[in-house]
């Protein structure tokens, strides 16, 4: 790691060891949420609230080298606390070998490994990103959504010039609770990104926190946060967290798919699904992701068993 300090904000480079296969480029381009790249030119750019109380921000360019990511991280925070982040928003965080050698075991696994090469769930940068997320996008298209998001960023966060591009990030909670109005936004859901906000400052939505606690009392506790229901509960702790094995029951796509992949003679209910999971076991977030994202790469004549 070597550090050159500019005033209060360090760039820092830091190399991630990656542990299985992986690929960057999946991860770029991966698209879901507030992410909408459409090219990749060998550099993923984040910028976001740091871990646990979210006050500090980062920028933070990320290359793949061989089997290392190398980051450059610009921040006033530890950079050893933005790396471990910025590899757990690509799923770099975890020995990906095991999840290799699930797809040499299960078929289905194996040909969308082979068809989707190194593609990791992608996170949404912390819980509490993924929490203001959910407030803002609920009930409007996914354009709109990203429009709200960044015009928030725009006038209320911070912007990096990470690897020669802007990058707009979220307000920490301290400047969050000080909007009163969003154009665009309803202002039922001010009081709600307030909520979440003080949550976040009192280290609620810290992702250690809700790891520590396990998936479904993390689900339980985040739905005590106004606007967070069942499905939003879900996109908090399954694609904002970091868990690798938690089975997302309310996700009906993914259900779907498994069924079609597999060949299954009648649709899965919970108890069904969540006995027919435990052969993903423990990598069931994972898989579900793969097999949402990788299926639509399948040859259409198929060429799995039946």
């Amino acid at each position: 790691m070597t550090t050159k300090a500019t005033g209060t904000v360090r760039t820092t480079e830091v190399r991630w060891p990656l542990l299985g296969p992986f690929s960057l480029r999946e991860a770029a381009l991966f698209g879901f949420g507030h992410r909408r790249e459409s090219d990749f030119d060998g550099v993923m750019r984040l910028a976001f609230c740091v871990d646990d109380y979210y006050e500090s921000t980062a920028g933070v360019a990320l290359r793949q080298d061989g089997d290392a990511l190398a980051m450059t991280i610009e921040s006033a925070a530890d950079p050893q606390v933005v790396a471990a982040q910025a590899a757990r928003v690509v799923s770099a965080d975890h020995d990906g070998r095991g999840f290799a050698e699930l797809g040499e075991r299960d078929e289905v696994i194996g040909a969308l490994q082979a068809a989707a090469p190194g593609l990791r769930p992608v996170l949404f940068h912390s819980p509490y990103e993924g929490a203001a997320w959910s407030i803002i996008s609920a009930r409007r298209g996914m354009a709109q959504g990203r429009g709200l998001r960044e015009r928030l960023n725009t006038q209320w966060g911070s912007t990096f010039t990470v690897a020669g591009q802007p990058v707009t990030c979220l307000p920490p909670p301290s400047r969050l609770r000080e909007i009163t109005t969003v154009p665009g936004l309803p202002a039922d859901r001010v009081p709600r990104l307030h909520a979440i906000a003080e949550a976040a400052s009192q280290g609620r939505l810290s992702a250690r926190h809700l790891q520590e606690i396990g998936a479904d009392a993390a689900a339980a506790e985040v739905q005590q946060l106004p606007g967070i229901g069942p499905f939003y509960s879900g996109l908090i702790v399954v694609r904002a967290t970091g868990f690798a094995d938690v089975l997302p029951l309310i996700e009906a796509r993914a259900r779907a798919l498994a069924h079609e992949l597999y060949g299954l003679p009648e649709p899965l209910d919970d108890a069904g699904y969540l006995a027919f999971a435990e052969r993903w076991a423990p990598w069931r977030t994972w898989a579900t992701v793969l097999i949402r994202a990788g299926s639509g790469r399948l040859p259409a004549s198929g060429i799995l068993p039946r």
